[in-house]
């Protein structure tokens, strides 16, 4: 049976949030890996003003198991009033990997 896993978009407001956030997902065992990208230009609508921000991603990998927990830690210790998380399940991937994103996201023994 194959696995399921997770890629979960957020936005951050800046690199050392970014590096925080996804650090300390993964310590915690809610995210297998979790990609930092800089440099994304957002344009987008809040409270009826158009917005430009510099902002950094992260595409955070995990399973539906770890997703309730992750989006809980994700409020704790995003500084964004609403934080972007956006999650999409994978139809396909490599095996291997998708066995470690789920073995990466289970309580250690």
């Amino acid at each position: 049976m194959p696995v399921s896993v997770l890629l979960c978009l957020c936005t951050c407001p800046d690199p050392d949030t970014a590096q925080r956030i996804a650090g300390d997902l993964v310590e915690g065992r809610l995210a297998a890996c979790v990609s930092v990208l800089p440099g994304l230009h957002s344009v987008y609508r809040w409270e009826g003003n158009i917005e430009r921000a510099e902002e950094t991603l992260l595409l955070i990998k995990t399973t539906p198991a770890c997703f309730e927990r992750l989006q809980a830690r994700l409020l704790e210790l995003h500084p964004a009033e609403l934080p972007e998380l956006v999650a999409v399940e994978t139809a396909a991937g490599l095996p291997a990997y998708l066995r470690w994103v789920d073995a990466q996201t289970r309580p250690e023994a």
